[in-house]
């Protein structure tokens, strides 16, 4: 019996899907989206974030790049406030050789953290605390602050200046927040501007992964 070939006929094509992108690269960083399987793994364990933890946020590529080119002379200690799923916090372990902190309000972003930590071979302790709870004294065992994407809602800036305010009477040598310029950003670097010669810097990255925004920036050495 002769064998069957099938052939599309007329015009009709074959399509084969694309598979769908799991993760990006940005600075040497494996950076996953919520397509990665690990991710996913997570996700259906139950780990549901509440405060916006459910993605990396680009303003967190800003802090990167800018540690990247002004890694600073000192940066044995960090606190990585409002981390989500803690990228930049990561690359400080990872590039810098920092001990880390990662903090958020949200118990529930540490197992995506977590999968990020593994996929890029570092390691962060984790701590929940709000703004807030951060007090004069544990903020003083760091050398730097960073922090992207913390100030979204107008209910934050007193908090998050506040925050900024301790860590300067602690003796933190470096603050660095970042935000793709927020009106409510804005204002509470004004405010630092004002209180503590902050600097507001305009930032942008380029390649695999562009982001455009700005960092307040406190040296307080």
């Amino acid at each position: 019996m002769p064998v069957l070939n099938h052939q599309p006929s007329g015009d009709r094509t074959l399509t084969q899907r694309t598979p769908a992108r799991t993760h990006r690269t940005f600075r040497k960083l494996v950076m996953p989206n919520g397509s990665h399987p690990a991710i996913r793994r997570v996700r259906r364990q139950g780990n549901l974030p509440t405060i916006h933890g459910n993605k990396l946020w680009k303003s967190s590529c800003l802090l990167i790049d800018y540690l990247q080119k002004h890694p600073g002379d000192v940066c044995d200690s960090v606190i990585d406030v409002g981390c989500g799923w803690g990228i930049a916090g990561i690359w400080c372990a990872r590039e810098l050789g920092a001990e880390v902190t990662s903090v958020d309000a949200d118990a529930n972003v540490f197992p995506y953290l977590d999968v990020v930590a593994e996929l890029n071979g570092a390691s962060t302790t984790h701590c929940v605390k709000r703004f807030e709870q951060l007090s004069t004294a544990q903020l003083a065992r760091f050398d730097v602050l960073i922090a992207a994407d913390i100030c979204f809602w107008d209910d934050l800036v007193d908090p998050v200046f506040n925050m900024v305010n301790r860590a300067v009477k602690a003796g933190v040598k470096r603050i660095l927040i970042a935000d793709p310029e927020r009106p409510t950003f804005h204002e509470m670097a004004q405010r630092c501007v004002d209180a503590h010669c902050a600097d507001v810097l305009e930032w942008q990255t380029r390649g695999s992964i562009e982001a455009r925004g700005a960092i307040m920036v406190i040296e307080n050495a």
